[in-house]
């Protein structure tokens, strides 16, 4: 280990007994977490996990739970605390351990012997010692897996082993563990569930900082007005991260006067990522980079590509990666690269690098955003490796500075937040970009030739995101960009593409919305995989039968597909069909039939069409479905593919109750109806029913007056969805119902008494109710 890396571990080593005293938001996870440790019902050893990113208070979590006069009560005789940290060293967590468990005069005799003792000898007398006792340890930043595995010293053989070096005798011990990775937390007990720490709120942000900042005046609550309005700018650009708020009051106490704030203030990155030395903020996030595997790394630093609190989408992030090259075929091995990067951003997650902000219903991460001062972390470290540009030459540019360079010529990736106009009149000389990304542009409409720089300049670039620039047409100049992989032209404006768009051989997403027309050379571009088109105007023929490497298709027309031999889209996963439906059923169900490895299917007609007689039954794979439109019939349960998982109905205009045919698919977890999915009154569940269903949505059936659930139907069921005039029958029965989402059409809830005395009546601790008024 390096002597830097020595004095930030033993600048960073907890003890329990440097308690903070002024702690902010933590009272209820004080309360939950001591509950769990002294709770008499369960006797087995358990082991409770504190998860979240650096800096966000897990060690002082830990210390006010240790420190509990309920806690010290309840383990009176064996307690103790142990920091690990990223050097893991068994020998001396033990060791920590056995110092403070060997109390007595005997103990001490002992300890002289034991401090001869080899590792694995260190493990055998620790178990020894504790297995007749009631004990808690605290093992404080574990950092990986295998730190948790080898201080344990869990049997890979055996995944209900609880570990050997820390016994279960039955008599309620626990172990609480503090750590980044959700993963360590899971592997230390999947039996429990960790509990992830949140940021603060702005107000507990506010308290926390005023409590450092102001020490002569925190009982007074009054503070100077000009220091305050600073101080509260300042304390949102920490996000609620705790750690940057204590160093920021701790750094402004030390000079009331309004010129040293104003100096924090206009550059709070640099001083918080300067004070305390070792111990700074960005110290002590950089931890969290230090140990990612490499092939992490590219993926955190292209984080900082995106704007400050920017909400990235999930499915545009991961096609942005497989374009960058950031997951190669060998590492996908049999899976797709989508599966794969999917992996990678659950496992950044996991790590607490990358915030979720919006969850699929099937808990899957549609929507994420990265904290601040994460993104200042990803910034930082991109710019010491030449991974990309600089970011917003707004401020920049000027009329003096308008024909210079601004980026490095060894500079790979560059995202800009400038006007079009500006960027287009500076002189390039990045000739090796990869990367152009625009974003928070203006709406002034950017003229063609405006746009052929880019293809003069950056003839080896491999991602253009153009999402969001209003353009009046797409150069020819593009068609040039040979080494092109992703073209990104989502709310553009845009209504033709060049015919020189079928030159991009190497292109593997093209994603653009609501064109006119689509020109039919896309049959020429063999390397898509990715083909997003939604909302053609004019429909004519197209071709894609000739991509065979092709995994999305989403808006061709249903028109356009009838006359393509789908046999030959043996990669194809998942489908959007939309526009007028005159195709014969039997045909079209051919047509999906040969599909084989079709795992999602999205089917939306026009108005003045309808949904073809339909059957999927030969559809191993496909396991989401999605119709939006009218239907003659509703689809027999056998004719609907046999794994199927997730079936949404809109517009379909159903006379029948759709309960009966779809209670009786085995492996349904998700059921939405949607607006004018169904036209009656009643929707009836029998007994046995939905025996898989974990997810109900009623959307917007006005119609829909009442929900008969009889007893023992949808015995799984963990969330549901409906209008609050909606009468529900049976759902007290429901033994794993979690969450009730009601929507209410007007400003009078007048039957949420009745939920009320249900939710009160309920046995199940654990319940939410949300309402809407719309």
């Amino acid at each position: 280990m390096s002597r830097s890396a020595q004095m930030l571990q033993d600048l960073r080593r907890s003890t329990p007994h440097s308690e903070e005293h002024h702690v902010v938001g933590l009272k209820k996870d004080v309360n939950k977490l001591v509950e769990q440790l002294i709770r008499g019902g369960d006797q087995r050893r358990r082991v409770i996990s504190l998860v979240g990113m650096g800096g966000i208070g897990k060690t002082t979590l830990a210390k006010k739970v240790y420190n509990h006069t309920k806690v010290l009560e309840h383990f009176p005789d064996c307690c103790a605390w142990a920091y690990v940290s990223q050097d893991c060293r068994p020998r001396d967590v033990y060791m920590q351990i056995i110092k403070q468990v060997c109390t007595s005069t005997k103990d001490q005799q002992v300890l002289e012997m034991v401090e001869k003792l080899q590792e694995h000898e260190l493990g055998d007398f620790l178990h020894e010692h504790l297995k007749d006792k009631r004990y808690l340890i605290v093992l404080d930043d574990i950092w990986s897996c295998a730190d948790w595995d080898c201080l344990a010293k869990v049997s890979s053989n055996d995944p209900d082993c609880l570990g050997n070096v820390f016994p279960d005798g039955g008599k309620g011990s626990r172990i609480l563990l503090t750590t980044r990775h959700k993963d360590v937390a899971l592997q230390a007990d999947a039996r429990s569930i960790p509990q992830e720490m949140k940021l603060l709120s702005k107000q507990e942000s506010w308290d926390l900082f005023r409590r450092k900042a102001f020490l002569d005046h925190v009982d007074e609550d009054r503070y100077p007005p000009d220091l305050e309005q600073l101080g509260r700018e300042m304390v949102d650009k920490c996000n609620g991260l705790p750690l940057a708020i204590v160093v920021l009051g701790g750094l402004l106490s030390r000079n009331m006067s309004h010129t040293e704030w104003r100096k924090v203030h206009d550059n709070i990155s640099a001083y918080l990522a300067k004070e305390g030395s070792q111990t700074g903020v960005m110290t002590v996030l950089n931890l969290s980079y230090i140990v990612l595997p490499s092939y992490l790394k590219p993926c955190f630093l292209h984080l900082s590509l995106f704007p400050e609190d920017y909400v990235i989408s999930t499915r545009k992030l991961f096609l942005l990666w497989i374009a960058e090259g950031f997951v190669l075929s060998e590492q996908a091995g049999q899976q797709s690269m989508l599966v794969t990067v999917e992996a990678y951003l659950n496992e950044l997650v996991n790590r607490n690098l990358i915030q979720v902000a919006r969850m699929s219903v099937n808990a899957r991460v549609v929507e994420c955003r990265v904290h601040d001062l994460v993104r200042e972390l990803a910034v930082r470290k991109a710019k010491e490796q030449n991974f990309f540009g600089t970011h917003d030459i707004a401020d920049t540019l000027s009329s003096s500075t308008s024909n210079s360079s601004l980026f490095s010529s060894k500079c790979r990736r560059q995202s800009i937040y400038s006007d079009m106009e500006r960027y287009a009149s500076v002189e390039h000389s990045t000739p090796y970009l990869r990367s152009l990304l625009f974003f928070k542009l203006g709406r002034e409409t950017c003229r063609i030739s405006q746009l052929d720089f880019i293809g003069k300049c950056f003839k080896v670039l491999r991602v253009l995101d153009l999402e969001g620039v209003k353009v009046e047409s797409l150069p020819s100049i593009v068609g040039k960009l040979i080494h092109l992989r992703y073209l990104g032209l989502r709310r553009t404006g845009l209504k033709l593409l060049p015919l020189s768009i079928g030159n991009l051989r190497s292109l593997q997403t093209l994603d653009v919305k609501n064109l006119k027309q689509v020109p039919n050379v896309i049959w020429k571009i063999q390397n898509m995989r990715h083909l997003y088109m939604e909302g053609q105007k004019d429909v004519i023929p197209l071709r894609i039968d000739t991509l065979k490497n092709l995994q999305v298709l989403s808006g061709i027309t249903f028109e356009q597909w009838i006359v393509n031999n789908s046999s030959k889209l043996t990669c194809l996963r998942k489908l959007k069909l939309e526009g007028r439906c005159e195709v014969e059923g039997v045909k079209f169900s051919n047509s999906i039939a040969k599909l084989c490895g079709l795992k999602s299917l999205y089917l939306k007609t026009s108005y003045e069409s309808s949904i073809p007689s339909l059957a999927m039954n030969s559809c191993l794979h496909l396991s989401k479905l999605d119709i939006k439109g009218h239907m003659q019939k509703l689809l027999e349960t056998f004719q609907f593919p046999p794994n199927l998982s997730q079936l949404t109905l809109e517009a379909c205009k159903l006379d029948c109750d759709p309960m009966p045919i779809l209670e009786k698919l085995p492996n349904l977890l998700t059921l939405r109806l949607r607006a004018k999915s169904y036209l009656g009154t009643e929707l009836h569940v029998s007994a046995n029913g939905f025996p898989q269903l974990k997810v109900l949505q009623l959307f917007e059936l006005s119609k829909v007056i009442e929900l008969n659930i009889e007893n023992g139907a949808i015995p799984w069921l963990i969330q549901l969805h409906s209008h609050f005039s909606t009468r529900i029958s049976g759902v007290d029965k429901l033994p794993n119902l979690v969450e009730v989402k009601l929507v209410e059409d007007s400003e009078k809830i007048s039957v949420f008494p009745a939920w009320e005395k249900f939710l009160r009546g309920h046995r199940f601790s654990e319940y939410h109710l949300y309402w809407d008024i719309s």
